[in-house]
């Protein structure tokens, strides 16, 4: 049996605050192929950066801590790694695209020289060398007129070119695993298209896997193979793409799908999710949804759903998990 290229198993991630524990990451699994593409969904607070930012080795540490499980990327534990490991790791075969591009771009650097210092750092090429690889990326994403603009700083780009500069960066290298947190949601819809067309263009010509993260479900449908939703710091949700839009098998699932609006077909109202996200750590000993939640029972106060199967690689934390995959579909997956 091969062994899978990412493998994230129990990953448990707390904070310190004044207000005692918070549990942001509880108990988080999953594989990642060479070449594939999964999305992790869910709200803000959910714990779905906490995750990225634990196979990267960025957790700050006070107040964060890593309180169990497993970061395995192509065998190697990644979890406990000395840093020297870590930063030949980071951005030479795990690379990231932070959410804001104008906090994450240095202002006071030229764009040349920040993806210099990225190449040089990783592959150790000759100045000239560094310079051509810089003008190859730049054109790569689509910045016009490359070789001009390695001298311009942040400020003198929009907030599309940023992004795409980013984007930049974590190629540089040629990773093996692209992490995408959230990385159109500053854009207006006309840009985010063009960034998600760029991403998916990307992954075919260079075959890297990718981790896009995301509080939309409406832009993963045709960009990845392979869903986890998150909810209170645990996946509550995980199933191929199409499966989960032709069958959600958690009521948490089912609420974003039915906030989605959708062209074309019978007109319907948008059903928001009421109440708000737990904020904190969640119980433990309950369902984390059970207080937005339109199926909520007795036994979901009481006992905490594990994630079960409900079909092939089709997994749902839910008492009534077969019951809500069984409701009418409410999001055809080819919309």
């Amino acid at each position: 049996m091969s062994v899978p290229l990412l493998e994230v198993s129990g990953l448990a991630v707390g904070f310190d605050s004044d207000d005692g524990p918070v549990h942001a990451v509880n108990d988080i699994s999953f594989t990642l192929e060479e070449g594939e593409a999964l999305a992790i969904v869910g709200e803000s607070g959910s714990g779905k950066s906490v995750t990225a930012l634990s196979i990267m080795g960025l957790v700050p540490r006070p107040p964060g801590r890593i309180d169990g499980g497993s970061v395995r990327f192509r065998g190697r534990e990644l979890l406990g790694a000395p840093e020297r490991e870590l930063r030949r790791v980071r951005g030479r075969e795990i690379a990231m695209v932070y959410q804001d591009p104008m906090s994450s771009l240095n202002p006071g650097l030229t764009i040349g020289r920040q993806l210099g210092d990225v190449i040089s750092h990783h592959l150790g090429l000759e100045r000239r060398e560094v310079a051509e690889r810089a003008i190859e990326l730049l054109t790569l994403v689509g910045i016009p007129n490359a070789a001009g603009r390695l001298g311009d700083h942040a400020h003198q780009f929009s907030g599309g070119q940023r992004q795409r500069i980013l984007i930049a960066l974590a190629l540089s290298c040629d990773p093996a695993v692209l992490i995408a947190d959230e990385p159109t949601t500053a854009l207006d819809v006309t840009v985010q298209a063009q960034i998600i067309e760029l991403v998916k263009g990307l992954r075919e010509r260079l075959g890297m896997a990718i981790i896009w993260i995301t509080h939309d479900l409406g832009v993963v449908a045709g960009l990845v193979d392979k869903v986890a939703v998150m909810y209170g710091g645990y996946a509550v949700e995980q199933a191929p793409v199409r499966e989960l839009f032709a069958r959600p098998s958690h009521p948490y699932t089912v609420g974003l799908l039915r906030s989605l609006p959708t062209l074309g077909g019978e007109r319907r109202r948008l059903t928001p999710i009421p109440g708000s996200p737990p904020h904190g750590a969640p119980r433990i000993d309950a369902c984390p949804f059970a207080p937005r939640c339109d199926w909520v029972i007795e036994r979901c106060r009481q006992e905490f759903p594990q994630l079960a199967a409900v079909g092939c690689e089709h997994g749902a934390a839910c008492h009534r998990r077969d019951e809500v995959r069984d409701a009418p579909t409410i999001v055809d997956a080819a919309s």
